[in-house]
């Protein structure tokens, strides 16, 4: 009677000790759940960033390709403008020259 007795003794305290592990295990199961829920959370904020941030580098480019489109417009149109002065500068010079007129230095002749 004295080893049935010391058996359920043993039996109950390896059911203890396989209850108070059981807990331990399901809190840290719990645990591990939290930390991924907070990690799925964390990626999807990570994620929603990202998206922003490429769709502002998508508008970025379609801005600056718009800005380069003008400023090509207003290099020809300056180019343009400055060939139409040089050709009437070079026409007035070769008027003067035709027309023998030369401009003082000295500004008191005027």
């Amino acid at each position: 009677m004295a080893a049935t007795v010391s058996l359920k003794t043993a039996d109950a305290g390896k059911e203890e000790e396989m209850r108070k592990r059981n807990e331990e295990l399901e809190r840290e199961l719990k645990m591990s759940v939290e930390r991924e829920d907070r990690m799925k959370e964390q990626l999807r904020c990570l994620w929603e960033r990202l998206r922003v941030a490429e769709e502002a580098e998508e508008r970025l480019c379609s801005q600056l390709g718009e800005l380069e489109a003008e400023a090509v417009d207003q290099a020809r149109s300056y180019r343009a403008h400055l060939s139409v002065l040089m050709d009437q500068l070079s026409a007035a010079h070769k008027l003067l020259q035709s027309a023998s007129i030369s401009l003082p230095t000295d500004h008191h002749a005027l």
